[in-house]
C-alpha cells in the first residue's frame, strides 16, 4: 500500500501593512472624531484644534510636507525651539498688541502645547494611521520646582478685595457671592459657574458638584458656611424673580456667566483693592482656600475629598506656605518646644 506524500508546509510572511497617507486636514480629523467618540469633553476638543492650528501654521510656512506621516522628531524640536526662543506673545490676537510683548513663551505653555500634540500623535499611532510616532522621543522641557510663594491671598487682601464689589447692584452682589463661595468651598471655576438650584442643599449646607462638571468625572459633595448659604439663597431666589433659570450666576441678561469675563471681574476688584503683585483668577481664590483650611487645622485627606483631588500629590502643590507660616508651625508643634512648655 502506498504511503500519501506529507506536503511542506512553510509559514508565508505576514504582508507588509500599508499604512494611510494623511493629510494635515484629515489626522485632525481623525483624532477628533475618535476623541469624540471616546467621550472627551467640548473643551479638551477645541484644545486639540487650537495647538494643531499653531503647530501647522508654523509648519507651513517653514517646511514643504504634505502629509503628517513624514514628520520627524527633528520638525519638531525645532517647533520648541520657535516656542522658546522666536514666538512674540499674543501675535495675531484680536485685542492684544502684540508689538507691546516679548518675545518666546514660557516653558510652562510650551509643554502645554507639547503635551496637546502628544496626546494627537499617540491617538494616530495607537489606532494604527501612523507607522511611527515622530513625537515618542521628544521630552517636554524639564523646569525648575521653585514654590510660588505669591499665589495665595493674605488675609488683609481677602478684607480688602471682598469691600471692593458694590452689593446693592446686581453684578457686585453676584460677583461679592461668587468669591464669597470660593474662598469657603474651594470649587473650581468651571463647577461654580455651573451651579444650579437643584445643585445646592440649603438645610444640609451641601454643594453637590455633577460628574460632567467635575475635572475627574465623578459626582462631588462640598459642605459650605452658614454665611455662605444664605447668601447663596438669597442670589437664588433673587434670580427667580427677574429670569426663567435657575442657574445662580447670570451675567445682567440672565445669560450664563463665561469663565474670561468673570476672572476679569476678579481681577478688577484685585486692582481696585490695591492687590497688584499676583496674578489673579478663580484658581487664587482655590490656592488661598486650600492653605487656610490647612492652616486652620483640617486634616490633609478630608481637604483631598473636599477639593475633589484624585491624587494626594497634585494636593500639595496648592499648599504653599511662607517662611512666616512654617516658623509659626514648626514653634506650635516642635517635639523639643512642647517639652520645654511642659517644664
Amino acid at each position: 500500500m502506498a504511503l500519501k506524500k506529507r506536503k511542506r508546509v512553510t509559514k508565508l510572511a505576514d504582508p507588509v501593512k500599508e499604512y494611510p497617507k494623511l493629510s494635515q486636514a484629515q489626522a485632525i480629523d481623525f483624532v477628533i472624531s475618535g476623541k469624540r467618540a471616546e467621550g472627551v469633553r467640548d473643551r479638551t476638543i477645541r484644545d486639540y484644534v487650537k495647538m494643531w492650528e499653531y503647530f501647522t501654521d508654523w509648519l507651513n510656512e517653514n517646511y514643504e510636507v504634505d502629509y503628517v506621516n513624514d514628520l520627524t522628531a527633528e520638525v519638531f524640536r525645532n517647533y520648541i525651539n520657535y516656542l522658546k526662543y522666536d514666538k512674540q506673545r499674543y501675535s495675531g490676537h484680536k485685542f492684544i498688541n502684540a508689538e507691546n510683548q516679548r518675545i518666546g513663551l514660557a516653558d510652562t505653555t510650551i509643554n502645554i502645547n507639547l503635551r496637546t500634540l502628544k496626546a494627537i500623535f499617540n491617538w494616530l499611532y495607537r489606532e494604527e494611521l501612523l507607522e511611527v510616532n515622530p513625537l515618542e522621543n521628544v521630552k517636554l522641557l524639564r523646569q525648575d520646582n521653585v514654590n510660588d510663594l505669591t499665589n495665595c491671598f493674605t488675609d488683609d487682601e481677602v478684607k480688602n478685595i471682598l469691600s471692593i464689589p458694590d452689593k446693592r447692584d446686581f453684578v457686585g452682589y453676584r460677583d461679592f457671592v461668587a468669591m464669597n463661595t470660593l474662598l469657603d468651598t474651594g470649587l473650581r471655576v468651571g463647577e461654580l459657574l455651573s451651579l444650579r438650584g437643584e445643585d445646592i442643599d440649603f438645610k444640609t449646607r451641601f454643594i453637590t458638584v455633577q460628574p460632567d462638571k467635575s475635572k475627574n468625572r465623578k459626582v462631588r459633595l462640598v459642605p459650605m458656611s452658614t454665611h455662605v448659604a444664605r447668601m447663596l439663597l438669597q442670589l437664588f431666589t433673587e434670580n427667580q424673580e427677574h429670569f426663567k433659570t435657575d442657574r445662580l450666576f447670570l451675567s445682567s441678561y440672565g445669560e450664563p456667566l463665561g469663565q474670561n469675563h468673570f476672572n476679569k471681574r476678579l481681577k478688577y476688584y484685585a486692582e481696585k483693592a490695591g492687590v497688584n503683585a499676583k496674578k489673579v483668577t478663580a484658581h487664587v481664590y482655590r490656592h488661598t482656600w486650600a492653605r487656610s483650611m490647612i492652616l486652620n487645622g483640617c486634616d490633609p485627606f478630608t481637604l483631598q475629598k473636599i477639593g475633589g483631588w484624585a491624587d494626594i500629590r497634585t494636593m500639595r502643590r496648592y499648599i504653599q506656605m511662607s517662611e512666616t507660616e512654617m516658623r509659626a508651625g514648626h514653634d506650635q508643634y516642635s517635639p523639643i518646644n512642647q517639652m520645654f512648655n511642659q517644664k
